[in-house]
């Protein structure tokens, strides 16, 4: 399976994707988050889905993107370029896929700036190629396992939100999410476009790395569980034995 995160807010982007693949009994690190060049600008794409259709549609988004005249100088028009090779591979290969019991199911973040964007943007791919973008009252996508991370980004998350306290929340958003399950898991990638950038900075981080953070947040969490206003819960607990004299 797959955890990857977009977030927008009026600071910049975030984007943060796992690595880790599951085949069976196989366990493997691939790398799930791409980086484009582009236009004089650039983006990033992150998927989940079944890797063969990934690894063609980009291969597709590539070979076009070469053969391209004029170039696409805003983020959307990649996107609508994206999603019509993800249609393209579904016209070639879904009909056999279908046939061994497999959905076709590619999802994708795709955010970026490109020389006419006015600011990072950040959108989200279907697999039948249609898109929505992120917007101030939805500032994130999440693709993958889903389920985990939502409730710490639905609770703190805002458009206002700066973007150091984005990275922290996509962080423990992957954080809850592999705690959970087996099929995600580190190392991570993260990238970062601020606003009146149009470079994301990529950083890999291992276990190790961010392991001092994680382990903050675990003893945060217990402090807080211990120091969490009960009195309300008194009428369902035995009363404390007496104190002896």
């Amino acid at each position: 399976m797959t955890f990857c995160v977009g977030i927008q807010v009026r600071e910049g982007i975030v984007a943060l994707a796992d690595t880790r693949i599951v085949r069976g009994s196989e366990q493997v690190n691939k790398q799930k988050l791409a980086h484009f060049q582009h236009a004089h600008g650039a983006l990033f794409t992150m998927t989940s889905g079944l890797r063969s259709v990934r690894d063609k549609t980009l291969v597709y988004v590539e070979e076009t993107l070469r053969q391209t005249n004029p170039v696409q100088d805003r983020l959307y028009q990649f996107v609508n370029l994206f999603g019509d090779q993800l249609r393209r591979v579904k016209l070639e290969d879904g009909p056999s896929l279908s046939a061994t019991g497999h959905a076709f199911n590619l999802h994708a973040i795709i955010g970026g700036c490109l020389t006419s964007d006015q600011q990072p943007q950040l959108f989200y791919v279907y697999p039948e190629g249609n898109w929505v973008e992120a917007a101030v009252d939805s500032p994130y996508f999440m693709i993958g396992r889903t389920y985990y991370g939502k409730p710490i980004l639905d609770r703190l998350l805002t458009y206002e939100t700066p973007l150091r306290s984005a990275i922290a929340l996509a962080l423990l958003a992957f954080d809850a999410t592999r705690t959970s399950v087996t099929d995600v898991d580190w190392p991570i990638d993260i990238a970062v476009i601020a606003a009146g950038s149009r470079d994301p900075v990529i950083q890999r981080y291992t276990e190790a790395d961010l392991q001092q953070t994680t382990q903050w947040w675990t003893q945060v969490l217990s402090d807080s569980l211990g120091s969490m206003p009960m009195q309300w819960a008194d009428g369902l607990l035995p009363p404390s034995p007496p104190t002896q004299l």
